[in-house]
This record gives C-alpha cells, sequence and structure tokens, in this order.
C-alpha cells in the first residue's frame, strides 16, 4: 500500500466515524489528519513520494469532511437551543387554554363557550351547528366571512328558540363555502392546559381530564 493510500484510508475512517457516531469533532477530525500528513511525509518512501496534487485533492476532502462535521455541530446546538425555547414557552401555558383539534364545545354555568375553526382557503359563509348529547341540533350559527387559516367563535349557550341551554358538553360541525363550492374546515376545541412533559422525544401539553397533545398540533393560544 503506497503512503499516499494509506492516508486516504485514515481520512475516510475518521469521516466515517463523525458520520456513524458523531464524536469526532470537527477540530479534532482536522488536527487528525495534518498529524497523518505530516508523518506520512517524514516516513514517505524517497523513491515513490507523495503527488502533490493527490495531496491537494486529500486537503481539499478534509477540509469538507471538516467543514459538514463542523456545520453537524451548529445544527445540533440551535436544534438543542431551540428544544429549551420550547419547553419554556409551553411551561408558560399551564393555566391557560388552546385551541386545538377536536369537536366538543363546553358551555359552562355562566358566561360563553368558546371553539374554533381552521379554514384551507378564505370562504364566504361559514356555519357552525351545535348539538347536544342526542345529537340534535340545538343552535346555528352563522358567522359570516373568515380567512383562511385560524379562527375562534363564541356561543352565548342560547338556543335556537332563544332559551337558555343548560351547562355541560356539546358537539359542533363547521360547514364552509366559497360562492358555491365548499371548502376544507377543521373543527378546534378550546381545552385548558394542566401540565408540560416529554413523552417519546415530543413535547406535550397535559390537558383537562388528563388527555395530551403535542405542543406542536397547537393552533392557537387563548
Amino acid at each position: 500500500m503506497t503512503a499516499l493510500s494509506t492516508l486516504t484510508g485514515h481520512i475516510d475512517a475518521a469521516a466515517s466515524v463523525s458520520r456513524n457516531n458523531g464524536v469526532t469533532t470537527a477540530k479534532e477530525l482536522n488536527d487528525r489528519f495534518l498529524r497523518l500528513l505530516i508523518a506520512q511525509m517524514n516516513n514517505q518512501d524517497p523513491l515513490n513520494p507523495l503527488d502533490n496534487a493527490q495531496v491537494t485533492s486529500q486537503m481539499a476532502q478534509i477540509n469538507t469532511v471538516t467543514g459538514i462535521n463542523g456545520l453537524n455541530e451548529t445544527v445540533a446546538k440551535l436544534i438543542e437551543q431551540f428544544a429549551r425555547l420550547e419547553s419554556l414557552q409551553a411551561a408558560q401555558l399551564t393555566g391557560r387554554s388552546v385551541l386545538v383539534q377536536g369537536n366538543a364545545l363546553a358551555l359552562p354555568d355562566d358566561g360563553n363557550a368558546i371553539g374554533g375553526i381552521e379554514l384551507a382557503l378564505a370562504a364566504d359563509r361559514v356555519t357552525v351547528e351545535i348539538r347536544d348529547a342526542a345529537g340534535q341540533v340545538v343552535r346555528e350559527l352563522q358567522l359570516g366571512r373568515r380567512d383562511a387559516g385560524v379562527s375562534r367563535f363564541d356561543w352565548d349557550g342560547k338556543t335556537a328558540s332563544g332559551a337558555q341551554a343548560a351547562a355541560g358538553t356539546y358537539t359542533f360541525t363547521v360547514k364552509a363555502m366559497s360562492g358555491n363550492h365548499e371548502i376544507g374546515a377543521t373543527a378546534l376545541a378550546a381545552r385548558r392546559v394542566e401540565g408540560v412533559r416529554h413523552g417519546g422525544g415530543v413535547l406535550q401539553l397535559v390537558l383537562a381530564g388528563g388527555a395530551t397533545v403535542a405542543y406542536g398540533d397547537v393552533r392557537q393560544i387563548l
């Protein structure tokens, strides 16, 4: 095996270690290459010296590997910082309500029930049908025009006849129209956040009642 081949083998091995387990840092990889290069030059065969063009190519290769490794280190640090910031932001949601995917509508003893909708496109007309536990429609809300994205609505607890509905949990469906075409609409439920935890590598919010939802699935903070 020539001196250059030996050097190339060491470079490839070092790069492989860096890719596979991330132990070798950019500086360590660069230092290792320089030590190997100096050792090979000091011990090269005078009858078969290192070729300048090939050495230059190897130096370019190690610079590329070092640069990639350095970039990986930077990205890893950014991800770690982002995770810490996300945890801090999530912790501040404790005691507040958020909109997440769901069609439950909780009517308190006094006050309004809050729900939300998420539209794929802007809608000319948005209709919300509120149903009781038996599936009967108790109220139809005409929300009018709504822009694309997430928005909330309030139900004052009045039925279609004007009577006060009993406190409790209702369900609702959303229908959105743009001209004569129905567009995608997702029902969003207002849920109170009781705590934060990590599960399966994902930051989760613990909701009232014990259910959990990924922090990234929160559509809006109320």
